[in-house]
């Protein structure tokens, strides 16, 4: 047998120093596969949607990662389960209205504002804005009594005070005395179209403050939902467009300022305003 054929069968092995050098020849690109660090994906897009993130912030953001996924488990919250995506497109997603939210505060004397996440869900823009800003006012909405009892804990562990929690559907909670017309701020995110949407959160909203939609590519939900913005005592003052932080998804945020009482009849009964929306 030929030398060269000895060491073919029985190659060189590769010493410390070998597969050191040969790392350190790799293209730095290929550490983009790798999950990243939700610290390092707050930080990084912290300035696109103007909020300070302190380090006792972001250990609440991980802490309430932690849960999601760990509740997810036994309970259908969210389909985006890995870190990148929730601190992508949860927690990054629900800062994108914390600038309209200073603006209100900016205008109220005396007071924190009030804000109402409406169908909140897994406590989606509600909880990661009450992070942000500790002297926010903040109610939760949600149909689903688990999901608020699941929000609750997460509220407790994190020590977010000033939280509320309320049970029912958008529609009965609009018409009760408690609730109606005694926010600053309504907010839901992406839970129906437009104008289905307004008539779920007007009815929150104190004349003079507004509501603030959070959507997806809008196309023609505007235009349908002139009637019902209208109607409900609203009037159209912001739309902005934009691309999520760290990824290529459409984003539109709608301001709707609350310039006159919403009419008795509305929100209609549970269920009407989804299958028979107002045009």
């Amino acid at each position: 047998m030929s030398n060269n054929e000895d060491k073919m069968i029985h190659p060189k092995r590769l010493t410390k120093a070998d597969i050191a050098k040969i790392k350190a020849s790799l293209p730095k690109r290929m550490d983009l596969g790798q999950p990243r660090d939700i610290e390092e994906i707050l930080v990084e897009n912290k300035d696109e949607v103007c909020v300070p993130l302190s380090a006792e912030t972001i250990l609440s953001f991980r802490k309430y990662a932690e849960m999601l996924k760990e509740k997810n488990k036994v309970m259908n919250l969210t389909s985006i389960t890995d870190d990148e995506g929730i601190a992508l497109k949860h927690f990054i997603d629900s800062l994108t209205i914390a600038s309209y939210v200073d603006e209100e505060q900016s205008k109220i004397k005396g007071r924190k504002v009030s804000l109402i996440d409406v169908g909140t869900g897994a406590g989606f823009p509600g909880i990661p804005l009450r992070i942000n800003k500790p002297d926010l006012d903040l109610t939760l909405l949600d149909s689903l009594a688990k999901r608020l009892a699941f929000l609750e804990d997460v509220c407790r562990e994190l020590g977010l005070e000033n939280v509320k929690f309320v049970h029912s559907r958008a529609e009965d909670a609009g018409k009760d005395k408690k609730y109606r017309e005694k926010f600053d701020i309504a907010t839901a995110r992406a839970v129906a179209n437009l104008p289905v949407l307004c008539e779920y959160c007007l009815p929150f909203v104190r004349k003079g403050g507004c509501f603030v939609a959070m959507k997806g590519k809008m196309e023609e939900e505007l235009k349908d939902a002139e009637k019902a913005i209208g109607i409900l005592g609203g009037k159209i003052e912001t739309v902005k467009e934009f691309q999520l932080p760290g990824t290529d998804a459409d984003r539109t945020i709608v301001v709707i300022r609350k310039v006159k009482e919403t009419p008795a009849g509305y929100p209609r009964q549970a269920g009407k305003p989804s299958k028979e929306p107002i045009k």
